[in-house]
């Protein structure tokens, strides 16, 4: 395991209340493995009365295939929190994308020269079924897209907007041409290396770990957040305690109070009993 920046200084467990996990790269393998040890952890939780949320750039469809062996009760934040739905996939609220920002963004995304998909509430859209990396999304995700010639009809209902590439340092100056020219209108950060996620400006995770901690009457300060992109360090700076991966960049892992092990060497199942559960060394939430 990594060794976290505050290993030699840790405090009894106890603050924390709710665990929010990002899925792709944290709660999942590489190989989007639920592992054995990290449903483990997830119901050690839960015996120690916290409460477990995922959140992703998926949408909530997407993450509907770890609601039964999580055995998952809070609501599910889909789109970076640009959908929050029950475990029952029924949608209780939703955040879109203004059309005008849609379509500077849009319009950013073919000038750089990435692929683009856009997502509604309830379906995922591409013009290229061979495009890169649908088939793996698809695999992911376990439903199909739709094919469209162009996106101009559905972009005024655009809950995400995501643009594609495997030219990496392509996609990094894509988000941040997008941070400078939707300003306040949009979020834009990267979800993997390769996908650029445009929201609704409230559809971040910062903004879920304030959006759960209202609807789940938990204070932020006793809120854990495990993360390994871009996109989660805005949920690391909102929460009590935050916890890094392995294989997050140095840029990530130095926004979090600790760092884990890999995703493919049971980082979130080492994480939940280190830092939260107190197996072996634990630590306590700032603020609590």
């Amino acid at each position: 395991m990594a060794a976290a920046r505050t290993s030699n200084s840790v405090d009894p467990p106890g603050a924390v209340s709710l665990l929010i996990a990002d899925v792709d790269g944290t709660l999942v393998t590489e190989d989007k493995i639920l592992t054995r040890r990290a449903r483990a952890a997830v119901r050690a939780l839960k015996a120690r009365g916290i409460a477990f949320a995922i959140t992703s750039g998926r949408p909530p469809r997407g993450m509907a295939m770890l609601v039964k062996p999580l055995a998952l009760t809070t609501p599910i934040a889909g789109f970076n929190g640009g959908v929050y739905a029950n475990p029952d996939m029924s949608v209780i609220k939703q955040n879109t994308l203004s059309g005008e920002a849609a379509r500077k963004a849009a319009k950013l995304i073919g000038e750089l020269g990435l692929d683009m998909w856009v997502y509604t509430a309830d379906a995922w859209l591409i013009r290229d079924k061979a495009a890169p990396h649908v088939a793996r999304e698809q695999w992911t995700v376990k439903f199909p897209p739709k094919v469209v010639a162009d996106f101009e009809a559905v972009l005024d209902k655009a809950v995400k907007i995501v643009g594609i590439s495997d030219d990496l340092e392509r996609v990094a100056r894509c988000e941040k041409a997008a941070q400078k020219a939707l300003g306040h209108t949009a979020s834009a950060a990267r979800s993997q290396p390769y996908y650029l996620d445009i929201t609704h400006p409230q559809a971040n995770k910062g903004a879920v770990v304030d959006t759960l901690s209202k609807m789940l009457a938990i204070a932020p300060s006793r809120i854990a957040t495990f993360g390994d992109m871009p996109n989660d360090v805005p949920m690391f700076e909102k929460s009590g305690l935050s916890v890094a991966m392995g294989n997050a960049s140095a840029e990530v892992q130095k926004q979090a109070r600790h760092v884990t092990a890999s995703y493919n060497d049971e980082g979130f199942a080492k994480a939940v009993e280190r830092y939260v559960l107190g197996v072996g060394a634990p630590s306590k939430c700032k603020g609590a």
